[in-house]
């Protein structure tokens, strides 16, 4: 099989899935009656040259947590944003605020985050975030009462367009990255309504080994994260 053809079905599958692709994923494509010799090289040589062909392009192709996807530029996310009639989901600074002390403290239980906001957090915050597929419990804190232990997913690294919780950006930058209304206590996710969230930051460059996180459980991400 040629490397421009296996471009093509890597360009393929990345275009029709409805969620990120890994590369093992990418990898399971390829049978061994394709004869392609170094399968690992041939896909990360297909991802990067699918990422220069659509440089100039409106859309690009980034990596994320779960693997790689086609989105538009977050600077046309102004007019592509207009195919969609719904409104843009609205998330409160509380629910930020929320988040980002989760995804920062993580495994952290409610208790936590409310001694450090210094207000209590409703239950309808955590429902939402669970309900969003961005946090999950994951245990009990072996204390009396046993509070719930709760840490980010994959999820909401894809929406936010990080490959890992090293990449989280401030506070302040994560909350810019759902987009400010004219409302100082209410955030909207209008910037994400283009391809995928269409986020800030351009795509990064594609690992010259493989995605660490390929064959790992996809539904949480419970490493430490810097401050």
């Amino acid at each position: 099989m040629t490397p421009d053809a296996i471009k093509k079905v890597v360009e393929a599958a990345i275009l029709v899935a409805d969620a990120p692709v890994s590369t093992a994923q990418l990898r399971g494509l390829f049978k061994e009656e394709d004869g392609v010799d170094d399968l690992a090289s041939a896909v990360r040589s297909a991802l990067n040259e699918i990422r220069e062909d659509v440089a100039d392009r409106g859309y690009e192709l980034i990596q994320v947590a779960s693997g790689y996807r086609f989105q538009a530029r977050q600077e046309l996310a102004p007019w592509v944003g207009r195919l969609w009639q719904e409104r843009p989901p609205r998330y409160s600074r509380a629910l930020l605020e929320t988040l980002a002390l989760v995804a920062y403290r993580q495994p952290t239980t409610r208790g936590d985050i409310e001694d450090v906001r210094g207000v209590s957090v409703s239950s309808s915050i955590f429902r939402t975030l669970i309900e969003r597929g961005w946090i999950r419990s994951v245990g009990q804190r072996e204390v009396p009462g046993r509070p719930t232990l709760y840490a980010t997913t994959r999820a909401f690294l894809d929406y936010f367009n990080l490959k890992s919780l090293d990449e989280l950006p401030p506070l302040a930058e994560l909350k810019s990255m759902v987009g400010a209304t004219g409302d100082p206590e209410v955030l909207d996710a209008s910037a994400h309504g283009a391809a995928h969230g269409a986020a800030q930051g351009a795509a990064h460059d594609i690992a010259t080994s493989d995605d660490p996180m390929d064959d790992a459980d996809s539904s949480a991400v419970t490493g430490d994260a810097h401050g």
